[in-house]
């Protein structure tokens, strides 16, 4: 691995360690961190009241270019992902779930987007 490549790694994990800290004061509960299934892995699964939330997090220099860098395939992934862990942990099968996305730029306070995509066949309504 790269020295270049490394940097991005410890970037990516405090970034997710600022996204645990910032919506478990937003009352979120963290059920699995780097949660890995066969399809992938997801950043973050948590729980805030009856919602099982999927959360990918990105770390850039500016919020606009961590919103931009989450493609298609991406999110393809992580909802095949989620579809996994819901099955693997049966117990959770009865909360509405959504796909969030922190963001992290620099020194500035993350950004939490709620409900950042919504997969084809559902409605906002199935997922808020």
């Amino acid at each position: 691995m790269t020295r270049r490549r490394k940097r991005a790694e410890l970037w990516g994990r405090w970034a997710e360690y600022i996204a645990i800290w910032w919506l478990r004061a937003k009352g979120y509960r963290l059920l699995e961190h780097r949660a890995r299934t066969a399809a992938g892995e997801i950043d973050l699964v948590m729980r805030r009241g009856e919602f099982l939330v999927f959360i990918e997090v990105k770390a850039r220099a500016n919020i606009e270019s961590a919103r931009d860098s989450l493609t298609k395939r991406q999110r393809d992934r992580i909802i095949r992902s989620a579809s996994l862990w819901r099955a693997r942990y049966s117990g959770y099968s009865d909360l509405h779930f959504r796909y969030d996305m922190v963001l992290v730029a620099g020194w500035r306070w993350p950004v939490h987007e709620r409900a950042a995509w919504i997969p084809e066949g559902y409605g906002a309504q199935d997922l808020l």
